[in-house]
């Protein structure tokens, strides 16, 4: 991070009016130069499962396949406008066999993808991408089901089966790595448009897999699995802000002592993907890599847990030394110690600021403009939040009354005067999100954490960033002394 006030905005690819790597992202890249901003944050970007949440990917590592844009492929030259409509299995088949015999159908931009990079690529990335295929492809085969429900040879990871299954089954693992191949190229040619203008891309790291997932299936022992290979503990947070009960997760847990013994290897392999993709990262639920709630797999809620230590310090050192040029931030939200601090302060990280939080309490709180420190990054809200006019309209009174008192203003325009509150912090880093900047009501809220249903699907359309809202927003940046030209 470096020190001079920087402003960005956080959107998630999927929140494109295309939802992918195409045209529309560097279209967005353009709105944000703009904009006057130099940080574009986004959620994970990993594989996930069929509720589409970034947070419970398939893959540590493999990218999200439906980002793929056919748009860009054809631009590219390497498909036909009559094939934009295919299934993308099929379309990557067909781009496939094109790279292989090096034979573009159209003279397009010609970016990217080649047979020998497509090599290389297979060979930097094997640490991930050989069990990502076999867990892809035997996942397909036995209908989607959960790796614990194959036959065991499989399920327990039998080296002899799985050569065998290689053996038979060459070419839907090639069109699976090649498949991620043309993911990550079209990632680095938008980081490189980006960068070029620019634009660092932030990214963000769940705290822990799904148990559904390759790095579980292939590396059990790094996870705090029986005999049987199931959780006997899973992942969550205590009751908090959002619920009651915590939020039971249903995540493993890391066996951080096999893992330390490893030297982190499966972490700096993680880490090392993402910096691929990324210029900042965020750690998201830091405060894990100190303590986390383990909570019995038997248990419903998350009410019976414990607090688990964790090497966070071993850890931090092992991923600063690997990645030295790697800017981290710490996701410091919830139940926060003295020792979570002392850990994100060890390695000068900064934390998360919410300005939603900032309201309705005494004038200790840390979210108050005044009590946000400069190392810091702060939003109005997060993608777990609600938007911040959703949330300005369904706060209680006594939170919208300080929230007036303290801008001396009854009532306030919003969500604009919470964005130049943020704007004007303290922070060297400065987030909104773009439904703020579009202000949109609960209806564009990307996620309710402790929920299931009509998360991750909100996407933004043109139409609603008028001129207007535009200037608005870049005439606060430039106020705030956080412009990047």
């Amino acid at each position: 991070m470096t020190q001079h006030r920087q402003a960005g905005v956080l959107m998630h690819i999927t929140s494109l009016p295309e939802g992918n790597l195409g045209p529309e992202a560097y279209r967005f890249v353009d709105t944000l130069v703009k904009m006057g901003v130099s940080v574009w944050q986004t959620l994970p970007v990993n594989q996930p499962h069929g509720d589409q949440s970034p947070y419970q990917s398939v893959s540590a590592h493999a990218g999200h396949s439906g980002m793929i844009s056919a748009q860009q492929l054809q631009l590219d030259g390497w498909c036909l406008p009559n094939e934009l409509t295919l299934s993308l299995p099929a379309l990557m088949a067909k781009v496939m066999a094109r790279v292989q015999s090096g034979s573009a159908p159209t003279h397009g931009e010609g970016h990217g993808l080649s047979w020998s990079g497509f090599a290389r690529f297979c060979q930097t990335q094997q640490y991930w991408l050989e069990d990502f295929a076999l867990f892809g492809c035997l996942r397909e085969q036995h209908h989607n089901q959960s790796w614990q429900q194959w036959p065991q040879a499989y399920r327990k990871h039998d080296p002899q089966a799985l050569q065998a299954y290689r053996t038979t089954h060459q070419e839907p693992l090639t069109l699976i790595k090649f498949t991620q191949y043309v993911f990550f190229q079209q990632w680095a040619q938008l980081k490189r448009y980006a960068n070029q203008r620019g634009i660092r891309l932030f990214g963000d790291i769940p705290i822990f897999v799904a148990y559904d997932s390759a790095d579980v299936w292939a590396h059990p022992a790094w996870f705090k699995l029986d005999d049987t290979l199931n959780m006997t503990v899973v992942a969550g947070v205590p009751p908090d802000y959002f619920s009651e009960t915590g939020q039971r997760w249903g995540n493993p847990h890391y066996d951080w002592l096999a893992m330390q013994k490893d030297g982190f290897s499966w972490w700096l392999g993680r880490i090392d993907t993402q910096a691929q993709l990324f210029d900042v990262l965020r750690i998201d639920h830091f405060r894990g890599l100190q303590a986390a709630w383990e909570i019995p797999a038997e248990e419903p809620t998350a009410i019976n847990g414990t607090w688990q230590e964790a090497p966070g310090e071993a850890l931090l050192n092992a991923i600063t030394e690997t990645f030295p040029e790697l800017s981290l931030v710490a996701e410091d939200l919830g139940i926060i110690t003295a020792e979570v601090d002392a850990l994100r302060h060890g390695f000068d990280l900064p934390g998360m600021k919410i300005l939603q939080f900032a309201f309705g309490g005494g004038e200790d709180n840390p979210y108050l403009p005044e009590n946000i420190e400069q190392n810091s990054v702060a939003y109005t809200g997060t993608h777990d939040n609600d938007t911040t006019l959703g949330w300005y309209l369904t706060a209680p009174e006594h939170v919208r009354n300080h929230l007036h008192d303290y801008l001396n203003q009854h009532p306030p325009q919003m969500p604009a005067a919470l964005i130049k509150l943020t704007l004007e912090s303290q922070a060297k880093l400065a987030i909104i999100p773009m439904q703020d900047i579009l202000a949109l009501d609960s209806q564009a809220r990307m996620n309710t954490p402790g929920t299931i249903e009509g998360n991750w699907c909100w996407r933004m359309q043109w139409s609603q960033l008028s001129e207007e809202k535009l200037l608005s927003f870049r005439h606060s940046v430039e106020e705030s002394g956080r412009f990047h030209a």
